[in-house]
């Protein structure tokens, strides 16, 4: 897929989405699955990883390899989506009904990077 303004809005939506792992970390502390250490340097990471492939994927040269790791990044973030189906508390408040709509949204979203590989 060679349409630019889709690109542009992906890259926008995960650059945006990385601003506020900083701007509301507790929003992002709060749903990671407790198995795994130190959260708030995940969101952080998380968060910087977010911004530099959105950034990456506006610069042709790194394109492809951030359309790889956006891929990458949102089947990972798939064990947040399903620890969030776990229970109530794990849920933040979020009805069941919308974190079930998450699931295939995750690997809409992945299809749409994946579309956009040469």
């Amino acid at each position: 897929m060679n349409e630019p303004n889709g690109l542009y809005a992906m890259a926008a939506m995960y650059i945006f989405a990385g601003i506020m792992h900083f701007v509301k970390p507790k929003a992002y502390t709060r749903i990671m699955p407790n198995y795994l250490p130190n959260h708030k340097a995940l969101v952080f990471w998380s968060g910087i990883a977010e911004i530099l492939l959105g950034i990456g994927l506006c610069i042709p040269a790194l394109k492809e390899i951030s359309i790889y790791g956006i891929i990458a990044m949102l089947f990972v973030f798939l064990t947040v989506h399903f620890y969030m189906l776990s229970g109530e508390k794990a849920s933040a408040g979020i009805p069941k009904w919308v974190l079930l709509l998450r699931i295939p949204l995750q690997f809409g979203l992945m299809y749409w990077a994946w579309m956009y590989l040469n």
